[in-house]
């Protein structure tokens, strides 16, 4: 019997990307296992959005590479992604869900229940009939966590999920995540805001500059960090 096949653990060797002649991401080297969430910190420009594009498949580096289990070249069937400013479609909340869901070749005659399961992870029950583009910033962000879930992934990279939104709207946004994770899915997703990072990591990287400068479990990167940078960006510090 053939173990199933699987996209963990992604591994970045000596990875960097270049685009315009301007270094983005700079010999990055990391291992993304299965369990906790990890997550991706750092200024503005750091290039955290550049580094979930990579381990997404979606550009290849310039130079090192990347492999999903193992292997090169893997198509994202395994994978999605949310960026930061998700597009909604012009149809209804569970007409998006029902469009991502007949993309990952689900059934004509279980889409329907599936995109109700899906709504309700995600807390938008009851409002499966609105039109996605009329929804709050909030509930389109959770939309979008449903369509990319629709595809059963073993992975999911989020750009900043709760940029801009409320307390209200992220912890319920927190609460999908934790729900996802819950369930087996790796969760790799980048964020500003440094106690959403506490809440959520179980592994923090540190980026500057296109670098990593530190990265390791959460607790002990939050309470000891090795690095000067890391215990000036913790403390509010402004790295330049």
């Amino acid at each position: 019997m053939r173990a199933p096949v699987t996209d963990l653990p992604i591994v970045l060797e000596d990875v960097s990307f270049v685009a315009g002649g301007v270094t983005i991401v700079e010999r990055i080297s990391l291992v993304l296992a299965a369990g906790s969430p990890t997550v991706l910190i750092g200024p503005n420009g750091a290039g955290k959005t550049t580094l979930l594009r990579l381990i997404m498949g979606l550009v290849p580096p310039t130079h090192g590479r990347v492999t999903w289990g193992g292997r090169e070249d893997v198509a994202p069937t395994h994978r999605a992604m949310v960026f930061q400013r998700p597009t909604m479609l012009r149809r209804s909340a569970g007409g998006n869900i029902r469009h991502a869901l007949a993309a990952a070749g689900v059934p004509r005659a279980k889409r329907k229940a599936r995109a109700g399961e899906l709504c309700a992870l995600v807390g938008l029950d009851g409002l499966s009939d609105r039109p996605a583009r009329k929804l709050s910033g909030g509930e389109q962000h959770r939309l979008a966590l449903a369509r990319a879930l629709a595809k059963e992934p073993q992975v999911l990279l989020l750009d900043e999920p709760t940029a801009s939104l409320d307390p209200a709207a992220t912890k319920a946004i927190e609460d999908v995540i934790r729900a996802v994770v819950a369930r087996g899915i790796k969760v790799v997703m980048s964020t500003h805001d440094l106690h959403e990072a506490k809440r959520l990591a179980g592994e923090i990287v540190l980026l500057h500059r296109g670098r990593v400068i530190e990265s390791g479990p959460a607790d002990a990167f939050f309470c000891a960090p090795r690095s000067e940078d890391a215990r000036r960006f913790i403390t509010g510090e402004l790295l330049v």
